[in-house]
């Protein structure tokens, strides 16, 4: 997008023609060669705004493109199935929590029974150590 007008030949000789009057053909080169740095500096920095917002630009169509792929990866269909059988699941696993409690008690007391001293019969000296299982 080009916001200055666009100049032919014969306003370009216009406006040097005028110049010319007003500066004089002394101080001429050094009006030009200012003006040249004046447009190559903004130049420059046009040429920097245009690099900074075609970054941003980048930057955000990656942030659109990553919500894009998080949003597939939640909604596609193997992750709802996957979601469905785990709710399926969470009564079926509730419902075992009790019984794996049960089992967990009843190892604990064969366990405490099976490792507490056993003593003889005969009146003999028990052997204190646990059995080593």
């Amino acid at each position: 997008m080009n916001l200055l007008p666009q100049f032919g030949f014969f306003e370009l000789a216009v406006v040097a023609a005028v110049a010319l009057i007003v500066v004089g053909p002394k101080d001429l080169p050094r009006l030009m060669r200012t003006v040249g740095q004046m447009v190559s500096k903004a130049r420059r920095m046009a040429g920097e705004f245009m690099t900074a917002f075609d970054q941003m630009t980048r930057e955000t169509e990656m942030e659109e493109m990553r919500s894009e792929i998080d949003a597939l990866k939640n909604d596609n269909v193997f992750a709802e199935a996957k979601r469905d059988l785990k709710d399926s699941l969470n009564p079926v696993k509730d419902s075992l929590n009790p019984i794996d409690d049960a089992i967990r008690d009843e190892a604990m007391e064969v366990k405490d029974a099976l490792s507490a001293p056993v003593s003889r019969g005969d009146g003999g000296a028990a052997n204190d150590e646990p059995s080593k299982s």
